[in-house]
């Protein structure tokens, strides 16, 4: 069953779509298979896998308007085990659409459900509010990344958006978690930076990715090329920063989900136990019981007792 991510702070320009793409890319070259969910109506995601957004008849919208099947939607992209779920500026006027909805709050996880045997990994690019589609988003998601700006101004909104958080886990998806803060736009020639990146640290602790995204000209002129950066130059420091980051992604999410795995394939493994324990026995009664049937209807000399 696939991981449910949703890649969200509400300021924008923090590095989310950038995150999430090139995060993406790498797993899905190493094998993992990967589904991108762009729900951001300015659809960066869609265009940074170099997808024309108004060439898309399907996107997103028709997830939370229309409740279309989800299958029908996604496209393969050039990337092997990536595939995407577009999104264009139709979806700006969702919100307004199913806003007076019954469980309006779920209508994203409804969607998803009938994907969750597809892919390992499913990841939502969120847009840069807290509005209805971003807690569509966090009530269908196993865990929250937070791209976070090594900026003064950064910190200011994390607050409110931990608060989100907080209140999705305790109304709206208990199973939510903080998966991860991943540190962009990193300035490593200032104090800010480094002032930063401890006070992130020490707020969040093992939480915080390893690897920290610097500042880099290549991962802002990919997306203009239609090419996540770590396959426009993946020798740029910013691709190398995501490869790691990815890599770190992968040990810490994708080990979880085989531990899972191995926990059900056991749970599954005793249950089979239990039944063919449980077969045994039965025949042996049955054996006990048709030998002591036998027995009542035997003769003096062991012979079968004549019956009318």
């Amino acid at each position: 069953m696939s991981k449910i991510f949703s890649f969200c702070n509400q300021k924008g320009g923090v590095g989310k779509t950038t995150s999430a793409i090139n995060i993406a890319t790498v797993l899905a070259k190493s094998g993992v298979k990967v589904l991108v969910i762009d729900i951001d109506s300015q659809g960066n995601a869609t265009s940074g896998f170099g997808v024309e957004k108004p060439d898309m008849e399907f996107t997103s919208y028709q997830l939370f308007v229309e409740n279309s099947n989800p299958k029908e939607v996604i496209k393969k992209t050039e990337i092997e085990n990536l595939d995407l779920l577009a999104s264009n500026q139709d979806l700006s006027g969702a919100e307004l659409e199913i806003l007076n909805r019954d469980r309006r709050e779920y209508i994203l996880k409804s969607s998803l459900e009938i994907l969750r045997n597809d892919y390992d990994f499913i990841f939502l690019d969120c847009p840069p509010s807290l509005g209805l589609i971003t807690i569509n988003a966090l009530t269908a998601s196993t865990y929250a990344i937070i791209p976070l700006q090594c900026e003064y101004y950064a910190l200011e909104g994390l607050g409110q958006l931990l608060r989100t958080i907080e209140l999705v886990r305790k109304n709206l998806n208990p199973g939510i978690e903080i998966g991860g803060v991943v540190l962009t736009m990193a300035d490593f020639r200032t104090n800010l930076t480094q002032q930063v990146i401890a006070e992130v640290r020490n707020y969040f602790k093992d939480k915080v990715f390893e690897a920290i995204v610097p500042r880099s000209v290549k991962l802002s002129e990919a997306p203009s090329f239609g090419k996540p950066a770590v396959l426009y130059d993946p020798s740029s420091r910013g691709s190398k920063a995501y490869q790691l980051v990815a890599q770190e992604f992968e040990k810490r999410f994708l080990n979880r989900m085989e531990g899972w795995r191995n926990e059900m394939i056991h749970e599954v493994t005793e249950q089979d136990d239990n039944l063919r324990k449980a077969a045994l026995e039965a025949m042996r009664k049955a054996e006990e019981e048709q030998k002591n049937h036998a027995n009542k209807n035997a003769g003096p000399h062991g012979d079968q007792k004549e019956t009318m």
